[in-house]
């Protein structure tokens, strides 16, 4: 009896690490760059079925390259937030939607007060299913857009995507009086609602 319950405790085990694994192997990974990654991270984190929001570089040439070196220009690579999501409790469409509504679409190597190619906006698409949505929602809100501006924000297919340093992620958790004053200082929340009205940051 001893033997019988141990059997079906060890593979009870199994099957949950199984199950785990298969669970782990259907989520998903969208990057964008709006800008400085403090300000991308927050609206992500907090849609049901997203998994993990991390800071960080893509986009460039330089392998492993630091804060300093991506913010100095010159190394190809834009501030990003990768996000890992389940795909059976969020759509990639429902993504673009926040992330559209947390940048300025208009600006051509700059976000906000944040000037350089490294601050530009764009959409890494992961696989041809992403590059389709992308484009499709692109060209939704070139045809319905509240604003007279035409959109510059790229879409391109991912490379490499190197975690920033410890201390930027969940920046605005960590330090959420820096971040609120930097936030407002860069006229980040003033231009989104110029640009969306009500829908901003949505």
């Amino acid at each position: 009896m001893k033997y019988s319950i141990l059997f079906l405790t060890v593979l009870m085990a199994g099957l949950i690490v199984i199950t785990t694994a298969m669970a782990a192997t259907n989520l998903e990974k969208a990057t964008f760059a709006g800008g400085c990654f403090w300000c991308m991270e927050h609206p992500f984190d907090e849609i049901p079925g997203v998994i993990s929001v991390t800071s960080g570089y893509t986009g460039g040439q330089k392998k492993n390259p630091t804060y300093k070196e991506v913010s100095a220009g010159g190394t190809g690579h834009a501030e990003s937030v990768q996000v890992v999501y389940d795909p059976a409790k969020v759509t990639y469409e429902r993504l673009l939607n926040v992330f559209w509504h947390n940048i300025d679409p208009t600006a051509k190597d700059r976000q906000f007060c944040d000037s350089g190619h490294q601050y530009r906006s764009a959409i890494f698409y992961h696989n041809e299913e992403q590059r389709r949505l992308a484009l499709e929602s692109k060209a939704q809100l070139e045809k319905n857009k509240p604003f007279k501006e035409p959109i510059v924000t790229e879409i391109v297919q991912a490379t490499e995507f190197y975690p920033a340093e410890d201390y930027h992620q969940h920046y605005y958790k960590k330090n959420p009086i820096r971040y609120k004053f930097y936030r407002t200082n860069c006229g980040r929340d003033r231009r989104l609602r110029e640009l969306w009205g009500d829908a901003a940051g949505h």
